[in-house]
């Protein structure tokens, strides 16, 4: 019985498709649209509404030519064209884009990420593809064509199978052995055992030069989001794809925590990880937030402790994420998460002082509601009964104005402060700027510069060298 899609473009790209379709008959051109706007639509549900990109299939060498005069037909500006690949891109609107490609076999060197292109048929290029489930086409009527035999079956078994012995997949890509387990956890599907075998004897492929660190980070990131983390961290330590990409976690295997804590220190933090909202920062600081406890790991009265873990795991962090490339606004936020992960976790409602809020609303910053949202996964991760002095927490931060504390800004500059001393820049005046600040969420010191010049004349140890 053929499938069909009905209809075959959704709202949003009714247009787009008319054009693909006008433009392609008047150049003589067959234009399919292959891979996950066919998969998603078959899928359906909440997948079919996400959909931002289509992937068109040129039989021939006509991918170039097509995008380039869909993007006259639409007054848009020209694609953005790959001439080795015979590929182009074209963004439609801020949301939507399509890519263009013409069908064509590949070859490998074992070495390289850059494969060797010659022209093929939609069978070539299907069967070069990395995943059954996204070598399905779709005629402009909405007739999907399954070129491989597999690709609806294994659609409709929710399992990942390559079009070719997963080895030879994998040995052209490794990167695809990340996106396989990225596409078994966003898609809620299981990887074929043959697929899943290939991964654990190819894992150590999964590095620079052959893959970039670029496309790791990319990948992991699309993991990382997903509803299901945990299942999908799981199977990339079961892969051992983890360890290549995170091994500053290996150390927490089999480390116990006692007291609250439910899980060793690994187990628990694939567990924080799937307890913090769905966001990469606060998913990231979850995965990583205990990663300095191995470091000064003690037993104390035959009791574990992890003092000071928290500066360590920041330390440890920085690199981890940098040597993933994410860029330093993520690294900054994810550091400071960690850094000051325990803090809400201390909060007694009883014990402190307002003043001791308000530091915390000041040191979190703009990481203040990630913070609290960490703190939440870090404790529901564990045998801790429940998150309400969180709730007390964020209650007390509302009440004194969290954006207000968050504003406070030293009374004095440091051109006001070296006018006043006589003395050069240099991090004495970030020390005095910053203890003035501290003053003033104290509610010891109101934010007037001639109150600050007496506080520092009550205190010449700020100024000392």
């Amino acid at each position: 019985m053929p499938v069909s899609l009905n209809p075959p473009a959704l709202s949003d790209w009714e247009r787009p498709f008319g054009v693909v379709r006008e433009q392609a008959e008047r150049h003589g051109l067959r234009a399919l649209v292959v891979g996950g706007y066919v998969r998603d639509r078959l899928l359906g549900a909440e997948r079919a509404k996400k959909i931002r990109e289509v992937d068109i299939l040129v039989e021939g060498q006509g991918a170039i030519e097509l995008a380039t005069a869909i993007s006259a037909a639409l007054n848009l500006h020209p694609p953005v064209v790959f001439e080795r690949f015979g590929t182009a891109h074209l963004d439609l609107d801020a949301g939507h884009a399509l890519e263009f490609v013409s069908s064509r076999s590949e070859r490998y060197d074992p070495a390289s990420r850059k494969p060797d292109v010659t022209p093929g048929t939609l069978k070539d290029d299907v069967m070069r593809r990395d995943f059954t489930v996204n070598t399905l086409l779709m005629e402009w009527d909405g007739t999907v064509l399954d070129l491989t035999g597999r690709g609806l079956s294994d659609l409709k078994a929710r399992r990942i199978v390559t079009p070719l012995d997963p080895r030879t997949t994998f040995d052209e890509d490794p990167l695809r052995m990340l996106r396989a387990v990225r596409f078994a956890t966003t898609l809620g599907f299981t990887l074929d055992p043959s697929v899943e075998s290939a991964i654990r004897d190819q894992s150590g492929r999964l590095q620079p030069p052959t893959v970039s660190m670029e496309r790791i980070r990319d990948e992991f990131s699309k993991l990382l989001v997903a509803d299901q983390v945990q299942g999908g961290l799981e199977l990339l330590d079961a892969t051992r794809l983890l360890p290549r990409i995170v091994p500053q976690l290996e150390a927490g295997k089999g480390m116990q925590q006692g007291g609250w804590h439910s899980h060793d220190v690994f187990g628990h933090a694939l567990l924080a990880a799937s307890l913090a909202p769905p966001e990469l920062i606060t998913r990231l600081a979850a995965l990583l937030h205990d990663v300095g406890k191995p470091a000064v790991h003690e037993l104390r009265d035959g009791k574990p402790t992890f003092i000071g873990h928290q500066e360590i795991g920041a330390s440890m962090a920085g690199p981890a994420l940098r040597h993933l490339r994410y860029p330093g606004e993520v690294v900054d936020a994810v550091t400071k998460l960690i850094r000051l992960h325990m803090r809400p976790i201390q909060y007694d409602p009883e014990g402190w002082e307002d003043k001791a809020v308000r530091r915390l609303v000041r040191d979190a910053g703009d990481q203040l509601h990630r913070l609290l949202a960490l703190a939440r996964a870090d404790m529901r991760a564990s045998h801790y009964p429940d998150v309400k002095k969180i709730d007390d927490l964020e209650g007390r931060i509302r009440r004194l104005d969290a954006g207000a504390i968050a504003a406070i800004r030293s009374p004095l500059t440091g051109d006001e402060l070296m006018a006043r001393t006589g003395r050069p820049a240099g991090p004495w005046i970030k020390r005095v700027k910053s203890a003035l600040e501290d003053a003033i969420v104290d509610g010891t010191l109101p934010p007037d510069p001639q109150a600050a010049w007496q506080y520092l004349e009550a205190h010449p140890e700020l100024l000392a060298s």
